[in-house]
């Protein structure tokens, strides 16, 4: 099995940062992707932003220039700094990712909790 695990959310105001982070541990062979998602209240989830492991990234047209992803091979951990926050921001994120599991040899999609972030003033 495989745990991802989301830490970093909070209250902060329009204009200000957040970094969020997500750990994934277990019988973790590879990750290929990893990402983070959003869901709004009365939205559909929707997505941030991706990162290969590799290195090449993908970013929703609403948080370019503003999100970076980055991510951390050695340790299974993805990143995500938020910069210039607005309160359309405001969601649960969740952290998933692509895991070439060792036990059983098989590919898939892991989630993690989520944690919310909120935008106010």
């Amino acid at each position: 099995q495989v745990q991802l695990v989301e830490s970093g959310g909070g209250l902060v105001q329009p204009g200000g940062s957040l970094r969020l982070s997500c750990a994934a541990s277990g019988s973790i062979f590879s990750i290929h992707t990893m990402g983070w998602y959003r869901q709004a209240p009365g939205k559909q989830r929707e997505l941030v932003a991706t990162i290969t492991n590799g290195g090449i990234t993908n970013y929703a047209d609403s948080v370019k220039g503003r999100f970076t992803i980055s991510r951390d091979n050695a340790k299974n951990t993805v990143y995500l700094q938020m910069d210039s926050l607005k309160p359309e921001d405001t969601a649960v994120y969740y952290c998933a990712s692509r895991v070439l599991t060792m036990t059983p040899p098989r590919q898939s999609m892991y989630w993690g909790r989520g944690t919310q972030v909120t935008v106010s003033s």
